[in-house]
């Protein structure tokens, strides 16, 4: 049965303002995409670290971790990827409304799905970095022992190998993790936190 005809939005009394006000800064949905191995989740946690160093309110979604519990049950077709996302997304937007900034790393591989994201968050609350690290060096790396599972037919739609990837077109930061230091990398995203206001340089003064 439908029940969205019965189901009415509850305004609050604590608002989305108020908690950005307490915070000292603004909520934010920073997206890391690109092949698996090219350093989305080691940057976003690298990044949470400096954030919360200097008192942001932080969290780090992170694909594998989402697929523990809230997307359990769903595949890695294009359909269930599409859900994935979605469901990421509506999640993320609750985090935005508790003042948090998030720190999003996933292979979120289709455009499309990537745009849906930015239209549920809000387009200002949204700030997508590619990671882009070629797929040669993302099978060096294999981290997870995946991609051999894949080239063997072990594992089906991955990513790269069985499955597309659409790079961003236009993002905010577009970082060349197989050539650029982590550091570095930080440096840039913190960088383009403060000149986007979702920071203020205060956080940062020794």
């Amino acid at each position: 049965m439908d029940t969205r005809n019965n189901v009415v939005w509850h305004h609050v009394t604590v608002t989305r303002e108020r908690r950005e006000l307490l915070n000292g800064h603004r909520a934010h949905a920073v997206w890391f995409t690109g092949f698996s191995g090219s350093g989305k989740s080691t940057l976003a946690h690298a990044v949470e670290e400096q954030l919360h160093g200097v008192g942001c309110r932080t969290f780090v979604f992170d694909g594998d971790n989402v697929r523990h519990g809230l997307c359990s049950e769903l595949g890695f077709s294009i359909e269930d990827r599409s859900e994935n996302i979605r469901r990421i997304a509506e999640m993320v937007r609750l985090f935005l409304d508790a003042g948090v900034i998030a720190l999003c790393a996933f292979i979120s591989p289709m455009r499309d799905d990537r745009q849906k994201v930015r239209a549920i968050v809000g387009a200002d609350n949204f700030t997508e970095i590619h990671c882009d690290c070629s797929l040669e060096i993302c099978e060096q790396r294999d981290v997870k022992g995946l991609y051999k599972k894949a080239r063997t037919g072990l594992i089906k739609d991955y990513t790269g190998i069985s499955s597309p990837y659409e790079a961003p077109e236009r993002p905010a930061l577009r970082l060349e993790t197989d050539k650029e230091v982590l550091l570095d990398c930080v440096v840039k995203v913190v960088d383009m936190l403060r000149e986007r206001g979702v920071v203020s340089e205060t956080y940062f003064r020794s």
